[in-house]
């Protein structure tokens, strides 16, 4: 049997989550689709689009998919919903978890990689942040788990866009590049989005993609930060509108420092394979919780292939991608996107892992 892709929506409350959803169950594309809702978030499908609201924790809909509430924990509601698929008494081709507004991401999609039984029936597909123009500065600056979702997406939405000016927007999606450089960004409408926007994003597939704004890349490289062997892009000292904060005497020269950042790494001579991987392994049990996404595309000494690898907190892992191709120039490149990492350290370390 296939694995059953699942999707994580997560975003700030009013962000438009029951919206997008309420869009993807009710239109007509021929998938069956299970909805788990993290049950105390403000917001519930509402039962409009509901056949019947039993005790049950699994709801029919009218369209033939299925909802269900987490009573328990993720992990339960995962194993019961795939049985019930394998035992025929539910019909559903793929799974998306509406997290709260105000829930970290990661834990959700550590699921998938740490529960055996979890992993052998589910393949996580991406993790997709809404994000409220109207109200979004205003979030990300107050509310970490505003920016660590942000910060965790491989695809942004962006709602109420007609809310808000287009130097309000210009702002916010440059604010927004700077915590992630790697997912997509994009307008929605009252949630119409088409569903290959949503669905089948490959997020966590281990690819030779290393999917950075290249838009970002060359802004920042405007900036020449060369450092002999590898530059780096970061979202450091940004003074955009975005980030202009008025509080007095923050010692912040009223801008607003987002804690969620991101920066590229990139070198020319290649890895010693076991010293990258005593450092990664040692950064990772020291700062596992606060590295939301990582990932890279690896020239390793030793092997003709790429070398992919990517991470969600303390879960780390690679596989061998396709070959150099002949005349490409073997550069390695890797994003790290987390909370106040400490980008020296990671520079020197990675540095010293070098051949």
């Amino acid at each position: 049997m296939s694995l059953i892709p699942a999707t994580i929506l997560t975003g700030f409350l009013g962000s438009g989550k029951t919206t997008l959803l309420k869009r993807v169950l009710s239109e007509a594309h021929g998938q069956k689709i299970a909805v788990i809702e993290n049950e105390f978030g403000e917001e519930n499908i509402d039962n409009e689009i509901l056949v019947a609201d039993t005790t049950e924790n699994i709801i029919q809909m009218s369209n033939g998919c299925i909802c269900c509430t987490i009573r328990d924990d993720l992990r339960a509601t995962l194993q019961d919903l795939a049985e019930k698929k394998r035992k025929g008494e539910l019909v559903f081709d793929r799974v998306v978890i509406e997290t709260t507004g105000l829930a970290d991401p990661g834990p959700v999609a550590q699921t998938f990689f740490m529960d055996d039984e979890v992993a052998e029936q589910y393949l996580l597909d991406s993790i997709l942040t809404l994000v409220d123009a109207k109200h979004a500065a205003q979030q990300l600056n107050e509310r970490q788990e505003a920016r660590r979702q942000v910060g965790f997406a491989d695809q942004i939405f962006i709602s109420k866009t007609d809310l808000v000016d287009a130097g309000e927007l210009e702002a916010l999606t440059h604010r927004l590049k700077h915590m992630n450089p790697r997912a997509p960004m994009r307008a929605v409408h009252f949630g119409e989005v088409s569903l290959k926007e949503v669905f089948d994003l490959r997020g966590f597939n281990l690819n030779a993609k290393l999917d950075i704004d290249p838009d970002f890349l060359k802004v920042e490289d405007d900036h020449g930060h060369e450092h002999h062997d590898h530059d780096h892009e970061h979202g450091e000292h940004c003074n955009h509108p975005s980030h202009q904060h008025g509080h007095e005497g923050h010692g912040h020269h009223h801008h607003h420092d987002d804690d969620v950042k991101s920066f590229v790494y990139r070198a020319t001579r290649p890895f010693n394979p076991a010293k990258l991987e005593d450092f990664l392994g040692a950064i990772v049990q020291v700062y596992g919780p606060r590295m939301l996404r990582y990932k890279g595309v690896l020239d390793m000494e030793g092997t003709d292939r790429k070398v992919i690898f990517q991470g969600v907190h303390q879960l780390m892992g690679s596989d061998l991608g396709p070959p150099w191709a002949e005349g490409e120039t073997r550069v390695s490149k890797m994003v790290f996107i987390g909370i106040d990492l400490p980008r020296d350290i990671l520079v020197q370390g990675l540095d010293q892992s070098l051949v």
